[in-house]
């Protein structure tokens, strides 16, 4: 296979992979594959340009899980979580979100992105971003002190918001409260 053929896989692999691609430059979409924009509701030409902050439920999620990233990106160079997203419509969906630099001493200036939609294992429910915050750690399988400390509240606040978490999603206790944030059979 020669050097001409090998790009072309190259690019089919990317426009037609099963999950959705975007290579990104200082968190801003340089290029993405179709099944990104249709994961996320855009038209082809509409992402390229675009800060990935766009497909965040806040301003506040984008910021806070970009030093997240960022710090485990400078240890290993990849990243990866689940967390809520927001399509164009404003609809939020469960997305699988893996990560690897491309420059491992600034991770964020040269990065391609996965985002898989689990919304069908996952549904989502009405949350704050607070809740959202509570519920990604909870999935990761963080204690409620651990939560507490990770968000700067007081372990009987992290308590709250997990008592309340598990009203919303109808889980009778902790297990099947992060059952039900993994996506896991009860």
């Amino acid at each position: 296979m020669g050097m001409q053929e090998e790009a072309e896989t190259a690019a089919l692999a990317f426009e037609h992979a099963p999950v959705g691609l975007a290579l990104t430059r200082d968190r801003v979409i340089e290029r993405c594959n179709a099944r990104f924009c249709e994961t996320f509701g855009y038209g082809a030409d509409e992402l390229a340009g675009r800060s990935l902050a766009a497909l965040y439920p806040s301003a506040e999620e984008f910021q806070r899980i970009g030093e997240i990233g960022r710090q485990k990106m400078l240890d290993t160079g990849r990243y990866a979580d689940e967390r809520i997203m927001q399509r164009r419509d404003g609809g939020l969906f469960w997305c699988r979100v893996r990560g690897q630099s491309l420059t491992p001493e600034d991770p964020f200036t040269r990065a391609i992105w996965s985002f898989a939609d689990i919304s069908e294992s996952r549904p989502v429910v009405d949350l704050t971003v607070r809740e959202r915050q509570v519920a990604a750690f909870l999935a990761e399988g963080r204690t409620n002190k651990e939560i507490a400390r990770l968000l700067n509240l007081s372990p009987r606040t992290a308590e709250a918001h997990r008592a309340r978490l598990q009203a919303k999603l109808g889980a009778r206790n902790a297990t099947e409260l992060v059952a039900r944030l993994t996506g896991l059979p009860v």
